[in-house]
């Protein structure tokens, strides 16, 4: 039998954890530092555009900051807050005592985190990345771009590595980690989306880096695939990057869609309308999301018989999507609704996702997406789609799941506070956008003259961008509030809800649960509830428990990769402090050395003695 665990100081424990639940809030603090720190790029590039002709912010100054927010949030804010969910929740949900790999679950965070700082290193070396979010060539060239895309070029290479391991990882623990009676038609709907989304991390993730990898053989080694005149084709990019970026949308509203068919149907008192419906719309909007990529390049010139197939792929789309829709209402109709603050969130994303959904078919339309193609119409678009979408349903589950993951609840009162300044604050700002639009104001500028009717829905916009921060500070305040005063939770179920992760105890054990549970039904904790005494069956006896132990070897690979990526960046400085080759050989020794160490040393675990197991429930555990 392996030996028992043995303990360790605080930070040490976090810097070398595998437990997926400390791992959840290490997602989740990391995610919202870079979430804070995009939307103030945000703030500031609205500042700019608040009056005619203002002088904030300098061109370059903008062009830096719009490539990086939108990297920022859509790579190392939404990805990474989701996956913070994912990886608290999906185990606890599934019956299961940690997802399926510890080690890899702990590098795919420290690999996503080192990346994403080795994109923000950019700033002290010259400036940030300023060929847009989607970096097009021959913009990213670099003919055109400073050493700061190389940042961005290996700073997602390195993260991108996190995110694809994770993603498998959560496929294997769904596949392989259920509980006894969990079939893949009772698992609950946010593992259901997570697993979708894992499989398309999978395959849009790979076109990804090897986008990556092209650009940077062309920007550091001196290649020619984006090149047109030494025999590449910049428009090959554009296709690589969608291939990936149309099904990223996807990747991050697909689990926010897993989140709100989970807190509508524990505050409405009812089981989620059309499961199996459900279930298959997410198969069917996964499937088709690699369908439509092209739609955005219809102004690129691919032909009107392209154009028209990826068109009517992008309307078909939508059915699925209103197939979701209809059922989150159906749920709703006749429920005993609680509207608390996630209640409210969750409810209010479906409107606003239906908004952001009548836009995107607006664009499906080639013919009309050549008028709208450059203009704050899509900017407005995309904004109901990822804040409209993906934020709001990030909010209601951070209020549904907070008192299990920190063991009190958020406050009420400044919460309901933050939703209507935080909501009013968006349409506010994105709105207008569709009219600014309509009216003819491009995208991606830093400037505009006065008198051409843009003034006033400018301000408009800029105004509602100063309520969304000012919501997102009283966030910040309501979360400090709540560790000092909030109201402690020790039951196990706060919410009267549904699912299995409410069966485990506040806080939960670091081995999830002291007996794996026996599933029934769909909703397994509710239909205990009602056929049963309200705790969950156990499905075996109570034994000594096996745990993985900590590692600090994620966090020495990742130290690598950083290394390894900012050796490569360092072939484009113009007077390196050292020689590249030696950063990049040496981050890369790094890693396989731990990699290495990883193989040959035998961890067989620990495990938590049986006494230990039955004092735990006792005290009321699973």
């Amino acid at each position: 039998m392996a030996a028992q665990k043995q303990e360790k100081s605080v930070v040490w424990d976090w810097l070398t954890t595998v437990d997926h639940k400390k791992l959840g809030i290490m997602y989740l603090i990391a995610g919202t530092l870079f979430f804070v720190k995009a939307g103030v790029m945000a703030l500031f590039m609205r500042i700019q555009l608040m009056y005619p002709e203002m002088n904030f912010l300098s061109g370059q100054t903008f062009n830096e900051f719009i490539t990086m927010h939108g990297t920022i949030m859509l790579f190392l804010a939404a990805t990474p807050l989701l996956f913070a969910f994912m990886n608290y929740v999906i185990p606890l949900q599934i019956g299961a005592r940690d997802v399926a790999f510890p080690f890899v679950n702990a590098l795919g965070f420290w690999i996503f985190l080192s990346g994403g700082i080795l994109l923000s290193m950019s700033w002290f070396f010259g400036g940030g990345p300023d060929a847009g979010w989607t970096a097009y060539v021959p913009l990213s060239s670099r003919d055109y771009a400073g050493v700061g895309l190389d940042f961005y070029v290996l700073g997602l290479q390195v993260s991108g590595i996190g995110t694809l391991i994770s993603a498998i990882n959560f496929l294997v623990t769904i596949i392989n980690m259920r509980a006894p009676g969990m079939t893949m038609m009772r698992l609950p709907l946010f593992v259901w989306s997570s697993f979708i989304s894992s499989t398309l991390i999978l395959f849009a993730f790979t076109p990804l880096a090897a986008g990556l990898a092209l650009l940077m053989l062309d920007r550091i080694f001196g290649a020619q695939f984006f090149i047109p005149n030494m025999g590449g084709n910049v428009v090959l990019w554009q296709h690589i990057f969608w291939i990936f970026g149309h099904p990223e949308v996807y990747i991050l509203v697909l689990p926010a869609f897993g989140i709100i068919s989970e807190v509508i149907p524990a505050f409405s008192r009812k089981r989620l309308f059309g499961y199996t419906a459900m279930v298959f719309a997410t198969i069917l909007i996964a499937f088709l999301g690699f369908m439509v990529w092209a739609h955005h390049m219809f102004t690129v010139g691919m032909g009107p018989v392209a154009n028209s197939i990826f068109a009517v792929a992008t309307m078909t789309i939508a059915v699925p999507t209103g197939i979701k829709i209809f059922n989150w209402l159906f749920t709703m109709w006749g429920g005993k609704i609680t509207f608390n603050t996630s209640m409210l969130f969750a409810s209010s994303f479906v409107p606003t996702f239906v908004l952001g959904g009548v836009t995107g078919v607006m664009l499906a339309m080639a013919p009309v997406d050549y008028l709208y193609h450059d203009t704050y119409f899509v900017v407005a678009h995309f904004h109901y789609i990822i804040v409209g979408g993906i934020v709001l349903a990030l909010f209601a589950g951070l209020f549904y799941w907070y008192p299990k993951m920190f063991g009190h609840m958020l406050n009420e009162t400044l919460g309901k506070l933050f939703f209507w300044i935080f909501y009013i604050g968006f349409h506010l700002t994105f709105f207008v956008q569709h009219l600014l639009g309509l009216m003819g104001m491009p995208r991606r500028v830093y400037t505009y003259l006065g008198d051409q009717g843009l003034d006033t829905f400018n301000f408009i916009s800029t105004i509602g961008t100063f309520f969304m921060s000012a919501g997102v500070i009283l966030l910040v305040i309501n979360v400090i509030y709540s560790a000092v005063k909030g109201e402690r939770v020790t039951v196990a179920d706060p919410w009267d809800a549904r699912t299995l992760e409410w069966s485990t105890p506040t806080p939960v054990p670091e081995y999830n649960f002291a007996q794996t549970p026996q599933v029934r039904s769909l909703d397994p904790l509710f239909y205990e509830k009602i056929h049963g005494d309200g705790t969950m069956k156990p499905a075996e006896p109570v034994q000594a428990i096996h745990m993985p132990n900590g590692s600090i070897l994620p966090l020495i690979i990742s130290v690598g990769l950083f290394f390894a990526g900012f050796g490569f960046i360092m072939m484009n400085m113009e007077n390196p402090i050292m020689n590249p080759w030696i950063v990049a050989i040496g981050g890369l020794a790094i890693t396989f050395g731990a990699m290495f160490v990883r193989s040959v040393k035998e961890d067989h675990g620990y495990y938590v003695p049986v006494e230990q197991v039955k004092a735990d429930l006792k005290k009321g555990g699973n």
